[in-house]
């Protein structure tokens, strides 16, 4: 399977939760951004609500997390003119019962299997991703405050974007503190030369 970039998802047969979902949202852009961050509070929601004890960690701007180590991923495309969107495709793929890896991804991923020890029902979860996806796009498409809140919530979710010492790789590359979200969703790094916004790029830290 495709991931991001020039990155490969490995996707083991009846072993994961894979799914494109079509949203026509009334976004520039520009903003596009805030869809994908929704779909990661969504995803972090439906597996709260298979699992309670399971809580992923939010790493920006399209990955969740256990114990540091990848167990969904998040993939958005858009077609667009200048002014407006015409559709975004937001390609999800999350590791459920995956109970190995190749050697160059064990240090990388994990699935929901592994890091609870458990079983899980591919159709539950699935159920609980289209509804909560589905919440979320109604919030975010029917609430004025909706975009300010979704970027408050995924700060909360997050470890990582907010007092953290990061790296962001690609293009030249530069490091820094994180200091939250700007209002599109982009992320802020206080670094030695003052603050920069990433627009693109890997984020990793320590």
């Amino acid at each position: 399977a495709r991931g991001r970039g020039s990155n490969r998802w490995h996707s083991e047969q009846s072993a994961g939760l894979y799914c494109s979902v079509i949203f026509r949202p009334p976004l520039a852009p520009a903003d596009v951004l805030i869809l994908s961050l929704a779909a990661g509070l969504a995803i972090q929601a439906a597996i709260g609500e298979v699992n309670r004890r399971t809580a992923p960690d939010l790493k920006w701007p399209n990955d969740l997390l256990i114990g540091g180590k990848k167990v969904c991923g998040i993939l958005t495309e858009m077609s667009a003119d200048a002014a407006a969107v015409r559709h975004i495709v937001v390609g999800i793929g999350i590791n459920v019962n995956h109970t190995d890896f190749p050697a160059d991804l064990r240090d990388k991923a994990t699935s929901l299997r592994l890091a609870t020890g458990e079983v899980w029902s591919r159709l539950e979860l699935g159920a609980a991703l289209l509804k909560s996806l589905d919440r979320e796009y109604r919030n975010l498409t029917t609430y004025p405050r909706a975009r300010g809140e979704i970027i408050e919530r995924f700060e909360r979710g997050s470890s990582s974007v907010r007092g953290k010492q990061v790296w962001i790789e690609g293009g030249e590359g530069f490091s820094g503190v994180s200091q939250g979200l700007d209002p599109r969703g982009f992320l802020e790094v206080e670094t030695a030369d003052g603050l920069r916004t990433v627009y693109s790029g890997s984020l990793r830290w320590k």
